[in-house]
């Protein structure tokens, strides 16, 4: 058998674009954004120079928890569109060679999906849901004390109903869980897998990867109890080697959101018979901290040498704080239980930042996911209580912001109305919004647009080739990469002081101007020739 070649292996290296398309563009004036509107866009994003889209659920959703409560995989949701528009789009992208990656959340489903209508009404669908008796003299008190996956939020994971049952929903009570225990669960998300296949898609996100099994007693929770009794089970392995195989027989590739503290247990997943990738959070909740980055990095390339899988590395998605946002802050790393409302930023502060992060990310070996807006340099933005839509910030009575700050309609024309998203969007736009628009941005060569697509045109340059750290003064990071005509370099300066370039032949991209006597100063990256 031949070696695999670079159009099979595209994935190891590629930068794949977020697209929320909720917030995206609106291509009917309705507020909503939706497929024609991410079709209008098609060439912004092939001239941004990414290689994949991945597609946040679009599927037919009473959107409780943003299109994750999935009522029909088969059905586009009507406000973003239909089937035969998702298949146009993945079409025309594969023409400008970008290939379209699409969300699957088998955890769980809607509580409008038919299943689980069909267990309410008391049918043998059941069997496909947890429904368990509660506890307690008359049944009242819920099965087990399990928490609930809403960060800082003390809600019961599961529900009574009318006959006195309950069922199991590790996020909102609209989301019940499914049983993978059983044969019809496995058979249809197997089926999911193929119908997706088959329009084209060239891969697959998988949604809270690591908690669809469970253990069949359903016992209490007891911190540190291992096995866990929901997350990270060893069952999880077979049903990924079983869709591994329906992915081969399409070429296809699977990123898994698996968040695990184990480095080695995290690795399993990416044995060479069950995901390709998977998510580094790690990486993505790292405070702006040059120790600290290097740790990360050097954790997250050996946890994934043994399997032989490629990295992931991501500053922002929809449902973290916005990277320029996060580097403004006291403390820039993330972590959902210490959101809080009306902490202080210095967006100038966040912003530098932000743009030496994005060299950074992009030097290094393995994947890139990029979420929307980021290439804007978009803060996050504080929505009114009155608008927030996010279950996160209900279920924490009401202390928790959300995730409606980063996943606020994004700006493309500055004098159009709405920033020319489209109609009155379904997220209010902060005032000033305007100035972050695509289309100045475009004509601003100082722009963070402008970063973006200089840093995606160079970095096919840096390869798949292996990282070597370099000699650099405390608080400087400085890494080789072997390149198509020489070792590339970057170096970023998270230090006080300047710091001297190390020798090079030419300098190719820099976050911000170098200082007067040719130094890097503070919070600045640049990429440079040997």
């Amino acid at each position: 058998m031949g070696q695999p070649t670079h159009a099979q292996n595209w994935w190891r290296s590629a930068v794949i674009y977020q697209v929320y398309v909720r917030s995206f563009a609106d291509g009917d004036g309705d507020g909503t954004g939706d497929l024609a509107g991410v079709r209008a866009k098609l060439p912004y994003l092939a001239e941004l120079g990414v290689d994949a889209l991945w597609f946040n659920p679009w599927y037919l959703s009473p959107m409780k928890d943003g299109g994750y409560d999935v009522a029909d995989y088969r059905v586009i949701d009507p406000a973003f569109g239909t089937l035969a528009e998702a298949e146009k789009l993945i079409a025309e992208a594969k023409e400008l060679g970008i290939r379209t990656l699409v969300d699957i959340v088998p955890n769980h489903v809607s509580d409008q999906h038919p299943w689980f209508r069909a267990a309410l009404a008391g049918g043998p669908e059941r069997e496909l849901f947890h429904f368990r008796p509660g506890r307690g003299e008359h049944g009242e008190l819920p099965p087990n004390d399990w928490p609930s996956q809403f960060a800082g939020s003390a809600e019961p994971v599961w529900t009574r109903l009318p006959d006195g049952t309950w069922y199991l929903h590790l996020f909102t009570p609209e989301q019940p869980d499914l049983n993978w225990t059983h044969p019809t669960v496995r058979q249809e998300h197997e089926e999911i897998l193929r119908f997706w296949f088959e329009r084209g898609v060239a891969g697959v996100r998988i949604d809270s990867a690591a908690l669809l099994a469970k253990d069949p007693d359903l016992p209490d929770f007891v911190e540190g109890r291992d096995p866990h009794p929901y997350v990270d089970r060893d069952e999880l392995h077979d049903i990924y080697r079983s869709w591994r195989t329906v992915a081969d027989a399409y070429d296809g590739i699977f990123v898994g959101e698996v968040w695990l503290p184990d480095t080695e247990r995290f690795a399993r997943y990416l044995r060479p018979d069950e995901l390709h990738t998977a998510f580094n959070f790690s990486f993505l909740s790292c405070p702006w901290d040059a120790g600290r980055l290097r740790t990360s990095i050097d954790e997250t390339l050996a946890e994934h040498a043994p399997v032989g899988a490629p990295a992931t590395w991501v500053l922002c998605n929809h449902d973290v704080t916005r990277t320029v946002t996060r580097y403004g802050r006291a403390d820039t790393g993330f972590d959902f239980a210490t959101k809080a409302f009306g902490t202080p930023t210095d967006l100038a502060l966040g912003t530098r930042r932000a743009r030496a992060g994005a060299l950074l990310s992009l030097a290094l070996p393995g994947a890139v996911y990029l979420y929307q807006g980021e290439e804007l340099g978009l803060p996050e933005a504080e929505i009114p209580r009155d608008r927030i839509q996010d279950p996160m910030h209900f279920r924490s009575g009401g202390t928790d912001p959300g995730r409606d700050g980063c996943r606020v309609p994004l700006p493309w024309t500055a004098d159009a109305p709405y920033a020319g998203f489209g109609g009155e969007p379904w997220l209010p736009q902060p005032s000033g919004w305007s100035a972050y628009a695509a289309d100045l941005q475009a004509a601003d060569p100082g722009s963070m647009l402008s970063l973006y697509r200089a840093a995606l045109t160079i970095r096919p340059e840096f390869g798949d080739g292996p990282l070597t750290w370099l000699p650099a003064p405390e608080g400087v990071l400085a890494f080789a990469r072997p390149g198509q005509e020489g070792r590339l370099l970057c170096v970023v300066n998270l230090a006080d002081a300047p710091a001297d370039l190390p020798a090079h032949s030419r300098l190719l991209l820099a976050s911000g101007p170098l200082d007067p006597q040719g130094r890097l100063p503070k919070d600045t990256a640049v990429w440079l020739r040997d």
